[in-house]
C-alpha cells in the first residue's frame, strides 16, 4: 500500500499577504473577514483563516498561523502578523517583532531594510492595490510584519550568518512550501555566497556536517559569513560558484560524504547517493576491501593512503564541476570525531 503525498504548506511571504489582506478590509471595510483568500503568483488561491485580529484608530492588523504542511520548516506553527495603518508615499514595508533587519550587501533586500522579501513585497502591494480600488481607498499603507517569537527562531535559521539581525525573513517565491524541497536549502546557499562576495570575502568554505563546519572554520580562521551551509548539496555550491566565483574555496566533511564527490556524486545524501566500495579498493589497491561495511571502514583497513586519494580526487571533482572558473579548490577530509584524515 503507497504511502499518501506529502501536504503542501504556504510560506511566511503568503501569510503575511492574507494577513495583510484581512487587516485592510477591516482598516477600509470596518469589519474583519472569517477567511481570507489571495492570488498566489502561480494562479492558485488558498484560502486562510485568521487567528489573530486587533485595532484601533487609524490602525488594523490580523495574524495567520502559518502551516508548512508535511515539510520540516522551523517556522511552521509561527504566528504571522500583519499591522497596517494609514501613511504617505505608497506602500512601505517594517519590520515588527520577531522580523528581522538586513545588515550585510548581497541580499535581494539591501541593508537597512526589513527582511521581507520581493515577491512578498509584492504580493502585498497587489493586495493594498486591489483593496484600495475595492474600497476607494488610497493606497498609501505602512505595513509591519511581525513574528512573536522570531527572533529565537531564526537562531535556527541562515540568518544571523547571512546579516539579518533580530529576527525572521518573510520569504517565497511561489507561496507555496513543497515537503522536504531541496530548493529552499540551494537557495540559502547561494544567497550565502552572494554575502560573501558583497562583503569582499576572497575564501569561503562549504562542509557537509556541523563537525566538519567545526574543524574546518577553526583551522582556516574563517569568519562566520565566510561558512556556507553546503550540507550534502556540493553540486549546487559548485555550480553557482562556477557563475559567481570567490577566489578560494575550502570543501570539508566526512570521509563517506567525500568519497561520493571524489566519485563524482552532486548531492551526498544517503537517499540519493552511495559510496562504490569496489572503486575504493582499486584506489587502495586492495581487493578485500570492496567487501568493507562503509568507508571508513576501509579508510582505517588501508591506512592515511586511501583517505589522501580521497581528498585528491574529490579536489579533482570539484575543479572539474567549476569548468574553468577561477575558484582554488582545497579539501579537508575528517572523520567522526572531528580528526583531520587528509587534506588536498
Amino acid at each position: 500500500m503507497s504511502e499518501p503525498p506529502l501536504r503542501r504548506g504556504w510560506t511566511t511571504g503568503a501569510c503575511a499577504t492574507a494577513a495583510t489582506k484581512a487587516a485592510l478590509a477591516r482598516l477600509w471595510g470596518g469589519s474583519f473577514p472569517q477567511e481570507v483568500s489571495i492570488l498566489l503568483p502561480k494562479g492558485e488561491r488558498p484560502v486562510f483563516p485568521l487567528a489573530h485580529m486587533a485595532a484601533g484608530e487609524g490602525w488594523a492588523e490580523a495574524g495567520i498561523v502559518k502551516d508548512a504542511g508535511d515539510d520540516p520548516d522551523v517556522t511552521h506553527g509561527a504566528l504571522i502578523i500583519a499591522r497596517v495603518s494609514a501613511s504617505p508615499g505608497g506602500v512601505t514595508f517594517h519590520a515588527g517583532e520577531g522580523v528581522g533587519i538586513v545588515t550585510k550587501p548581497g541580499l535581494p533586500i539591501p541593508p537597512g531594510e526589513a527582511a521581507i522579501n520581493p515577491v512578498p513585497r509584492k504580493m502585498m502591494e497587489e493586495v493594498v492595490a486591489d483593496m484600495a480600488a475595492e474600497h476607494a481607498a488610497t493606497p498609501d499603507i505602512a505595513i509591519t510584519v511581525s513574528v512573536p517569537g522570531g527572533e529565537e527562531i531564526a537562531l535556527k535559521t541562515w540568518n544571523p550568518r547571512l546579516g539579518i539581525a533580530g529576527g525572521l525573513s518573510i520569504l517565497g517565491t511561489t507561496g507555496v512550501v513543497r515537503p522536504f524541497s531541496c530548493a529552499a536549502w540551494i537557495a540559502s546557499i547561494h544567497r550565502g555566497v552572494d554575502v560573501a562576495r558583497a562583503t569582499g570575502a576572497a575564501h569561503v568554505a562549504g562542509c557537509t556536517g556541523a563537525t566538519s563546519e567545526r574543524i574546518v572554520q577553526a583551522r582556516l580562521g574563517l569568519p562566520d559569513h565566510a561558512m556556507l551551509d553546503m550540507g550534502d548539496f556540493a553540486g549546487g555550491l559548485l555550480k553557482y560558484l562556477r557563475r559567481h566565483p570567490v577566489p578560494r574555496l575550502t570543501i570539508g566533511g566526512g570521509v563517506g560524504k567525500l568519497a561520493k564527490l571524489a566519485q563524482g556524486a552532486v548531492d551526498l545524501h544517503s537517499s540519493r547517493s552511495q559510496a562504490d566500495m569496489g572503486l575504493l579498493a582499486e584506489w587502495a589497491g586492495d581487493a578485500s576491501l570492496a567487501g568493507a561495511n562503509s568507508v571508513l571502514e576501509a579508510v582505517t583497513r588501508a591506512g592515511p593512503p586511501l583517505a589522501e586519494a580521497i581528498a585528491t580526487r574529490a579536489r579533482a571533482q570539484a575543479e572539474a564541476m567549476l569548468q574553468g572558473a577561477p575558484v582554488a579548490v582545497d579539501i579537508v577530509v575528517i572523520d567522526r570525531a572531528g580528526n583531520v584524515l587528509a587534506t588536498a
